[in-house]
Parts: structure tokens; sequence; C-alpha cells
């Protein structure tokens, strides 16, 4: 029932999006559908983490934005603390949503305020307005596609919990090291058209990992581009008829009823068909103009975006993976077999 969900979300986000000219519909879209693909099992503590985690997060960095925008090193050090504190509280199961989403939003909020035309509020207000009607969309797709009694998976363990302090503090320093390179990446030029590569970066961010980035990187890659694929074949499918909000959405709920498939197969097909969800959906509800520009340009750029992206960000964590274990891991190492070995008796 879980393809089922995210289908009925993504659908019925699209239609609100559309209904209410959101100028960030896309997020209608995709806030449910991440929530249904990651989430462990339904709760109600899961979805108040999750509008917690949003509204939080983007006031705070809203916050340190009015504080400090005018004094870039002021600035630079509070995003380095916050970035810092979100990616401690990813090495914990409990608070790993309110982590990622922090870097998630704050993200967005950092290196998008930074251009005269982006609109801060509009953007926090639309956001919250958002994720308060996904929660309402999350609960009635539970309720209308429930799995049967006797389904819900079993509590997992916390995956960090046998992780030792040193490769705790490795992943701390990759995740940190990560954000504030895209954070400098987005202050020193003129990315105001990336945002496709922004997001795909901090997903790939949330492994906090080398080869998870690996693995998440070209995830987003096959996903991006199967989305893409759809994309197309929404305009070729529809043609002059495009333009028809009816058979827009129509068309892009179909289409979104095939993508939905990927999401009963597995982990892998479910974070190939998110970010499928993901490149199918944005284009069409930020580059679209009924009547006056079609989303073609838009998807191909962002497929030659995100690739691209992807290669660069694999580097960066390579350099860092390389310079953490150098500096980080394997000292500790040498100190816990330095004292290993005075420990054993003469």
């Amino acid at each position: 029932m879980k393809a089922m969900r995210i289908w009925f979300v993504s659908s019925l986000g699209l239609a609100l999006s559309m209904i209410f000219d959101w100028n960030y519909g896309f997020l209608a879209v995709l806030i449910p559908a991440f929530v249904l693909n990651l989430e462990k099992g339904f709760g109600l503590p899961f979805i108040v983490m999750l509008v917690f985690s949003i509204i939080f997060g983007s006031a705070e960095a809203t916050i340190i934005l009015e504080l400090f925008q005018a004094h870039p090193l002021l600035l630079t050090g509070a995003v380095a603390i916050f970035m810092l504190i979100k990616c401690i509280a990813m090495m914990h199961q409990i608070t790993y949503l309110f982590g990622f989403m922090g870097i998630f939003i704050g993200s967005m909020v950092f290196n998008y305020a930074s251009y005269d035309y982006f609109d801060i509020t509009d953007f926090n207000i639309n956001m919250w307005i958002i994720a308060l009607i996904s929660v309402l969309n999350y609960l009635l797709a539970h309720w209308l596609f429930s799995d049967p009694k006797g389904t819900e998976p079993a509590p997992e363990e916390d995956p960090f919990a046998a992780k030792t302090e040193a490769e705790k503090i490795a992943q701390v320093a990759m995740g940190w090291v990560v954000a504030m390179s895209l954070f400098f990446v987005f202050q020193t030029m003129d990315l105001i058209d990336s945002l496709p590569v922004l997001v795909s970066v901090v997903i790939m961010l949330s492994p906090l990992s080398l080869q998870g980035g690996i693995g998440v990187g070209k995830v987003r890659v096959i996903g991006t581009a199967l989305g893409c694929i759809m994309g197309l074949v929404l305009h070729v499918m529809l043609g002059k008829w495009i333009n028809n909000p009816l058979l827009f959405w129509l068309g892009f709920t179909i289409l979104m009823g095939v993508i939905s498939l990927l999401f009963n197969k597995g982990m892998i097909p479910s974070a190939i068909g998110f970010s499928a969800t993901s490149a199918f959906s944005v284009p069409l509800t930020t580059a679209f103009i009924p009547g006056q520009q079609d989303a073609t340009f838009s998807i191909l750029y962002r497929f030659s975006s995100i690739f691209v992206g992807v290669v660069v960000l694999v580097m960066v964590m390579t350099v860092a993976h390389q310079s953490i274990n150098k500096f980080i891991i394997g000292p500790k190492q040498k100190r816990a077999a330095r004292k290993l070995g005075d420990k054993k008796p003469a």
C-alpha cells in the first residue's frame, strides 16, 4: 500500500498547488512523498517531528540571516555552528529527521536568501502552509490506503548505536565539510537556477559517508533520468493540450502511477522512485507556465546539472574522506591501540 499512498499524495499535492497557485508547489508533492518513503511505521511522533523540523529549521535559519547577513564572517560562523548541530543530530535515529530537515531547509534559506529577488518571508509562509497541509494529506493517505493489520514493520534499532566514537566523529565531519562547501559555493557563484543541484547534494549528504554518498549519487542520476523522461513523455503525450489544467493533472497522475510502482520493490528502487518523483514534479511546478512556456529546457537542464553536481560532490567527498581518515580516524585508532597495549599484562 506504500506505492498507493505515495501516488495519492503526489497527485493530490499537485492538484492543491494548481488550485491555490503556490509559489513552491513542488513541496506539496515532495514533502509527503519523502516522509512516506522514509517512514518505518505510521505514528504521530513521526508527523510532529516532521512539521517541527521544517518550521524550526526555517525559522532558525531566517533569524541567523537577519542577525548576521550584513557581517559575512559572523554569518559564516553562525552557519557553521548551525550545520554542525544538525550533523550531530543525524547521529541518532530519534533526531535524524530533525537534523536532516534542518540541513535541507537551512541550505535553501541560506543559499537563496543571498539573492535580492528572493523573498524569504514568502518562502517560509508557503513552506509552513504546505507542510501543515501535507500532514493532512499524509493522514488521509494512511486512512484511505491503510496496511492490513499485523503488517506494520517492527521498530528498527538505531543504526548508529553500534558505531565507534571515531566513526561518529568522522561522519559528522563529513557532513559538516560538505554542507559548508555547499554554502561557500552558493554564496560565491550565481546559481539561482540550480535548486535541483542543491537538493540532490543535500540528499547525497544523508548517509554521511563516502560509500553511502556514492550509492545515493548513482540513485539520484538514475532516478533523475527516469523522472526527466517521464516529463518529456508528458509533453509529447499531451502536445498542445498540456495547457489544459485538467488534462495536465490527469497526465501527471497517470505517469506518477508508473513511478509509484518502484516504491514497493525495495529500498534502492524506492530511492530511485523518489528521485524520479522529484525530477518529474519540480520542472512541471516551477518552469512550466501554461500558454507561455513549457518545461522541456528545464527538464534537460535538470538532468545535466544534477549529473555534473553529483560528479563534483563525489570528488569533494573523496577528498574529505581521505583527510578525515588521515587526521581523525588514524590518530584515534593509534591511541586506542596504544591504550590496549598498555593494558596487556607484562
